[in-house]
């Protein structure tokens, strides 16, 4: 057996559809920690900020990236915190707001040419990509809400 294959602990009682594959392991730990992902895109966010130039125009939309790109990190902390469940989904739709307004800051930063559009393409799919975990998140806990509440 080669270091880098996987190993299984009873493979002859295994059926295949339970049985990991190196390519489901690969997609398991490939960014699936959302603390983790949400820290890598604030340091994304950050770097982008201190690569602007010195302009009025560049440190106004810098500003406000910089609170709003880096804002769903902390606020997810926040939402591990939640004192109920009203509480949980209120913060985690704070975590969307502000990936939402962050995406319309990158947006203007790509119109006003302050950084090259093949730049901007991967840190705007991860932007859209967190808003979907976050919009799903926020629906299935409201969904569950409602549940318990009937």
């Amino acid at each position: 057996m080669r270091e880098d294959e996987p190993v299984y602990a009873s493979k002859a009682s295994t059926s295949n559809a339970q049985r990991s594959t190196p390519n489901a392991q690969r997609r398991k730990t490939a960014h699936f920690d959302l603390e983790d992902r949400l820290l890598d895109f604030s340091g994304r966010i950050i770097h982008l900020v201190d690569a602007l130039p010195n302009t009025r125009a560049a440190n106004h939309v810098a500003g406000q990236l910089l609170r709003c790109g880096t804002s769903p990190y902390g606020n997810h902390g926040e939402v591990e915190a939640a004192e109920s469940r009203r509480d949980f989904v209120h913060k985690l739709r704070i975590c969307l707001k502000e990936l939402k307004e962050t995406r319309r800051w990158l947006r203007l930063l790509q119109k006003a040419g302050f950084v090259p559009e093949q730049k901007m393409g991967a840190i705007l799919g991860e932007t859209e990509e967190l808003i979907k975990i976050f919009f799903t998140s926020v629906r299935t806990a409201e969904k569950n809400s409602e549940k318990d509440s009937n």
